[in-house]
């Protein structure tokens, strides 16, 4: 018998997770802030003491080098806004998205919103997965929950391969 969508985009999901906790098990704390390169985004104390992105409105040119740090909180920040979004409940600006710090603060919590997500995603329906997706692409009847789905796969994918890109070079180096 041929997968549901639903199963199918959770399969698809798991392998993703797979291969993030691959390099999600091997970070050391010190890698989170190591900085790849002269131009690159980190995270940094606030006044308040609490940790802030470094951020731009435009996208900058060059783009800067994102350190892992940085990576674990833009992680966080567009899949809680995701959660928020499938869940029906108003989306969290960027600036309320809190980054628990280097290390295994930042692991359990990308690990807590997997569960989060998960949640969300094995409630979904196919009439849900059918209806028009609100976020990320802001009501495109074009685009679908299904979408948002395979969107945050994909996304999530990227940002693993990223972490594990700059975890090898920081060994390597």
């Amino acid at each position: 018998m041929p997968a549901s969508r639903r199963e199918l985009l959770r399969w698809q999901f798991d392998l993703t997770w797979s291969l993030f906790e691959f390099h999600l098990e091997r970070l050391d704390p010190e890698d989170f802030r190591w900085e790849p390169a002269k131009h690159c985004w980190t995270m940094r104390r606030g006044e308040d003491g609490a940790w802030v992105p470094d951020w731009a409105d435009a996208e900058p040119d060059p783009i800067p080098v994102p350190t892992i740090g940085w990576i674990t909180w833009h992680i966080g920040w567009w899949w809680s806004v995701t959660i928020d979004h499938a869940r029906g409940v108003p989306p969290r600006d960027r600036t309320e998205i809190e980054w628990p710090g280097a290390g295994q603060p930042a692991i359990d919590w990308l690990r807590g919103l997997r569960a989060d997500w998960l949640a969300v995603l094995d409630e979904f329906t196919d009439a849900d997965l059918d209806a028009v997706a609100s976020f990320p692409w802001q009501n495109d009847p074009e685009m679908t929950v299904a979408h948002t789905v395979g969107w945050v796969n994909a996304e999530l994918m990227k940002n693993a391969a990223e972490i594990g890109q700059l975890r090898l070079v920081r060994a390597a180096s």
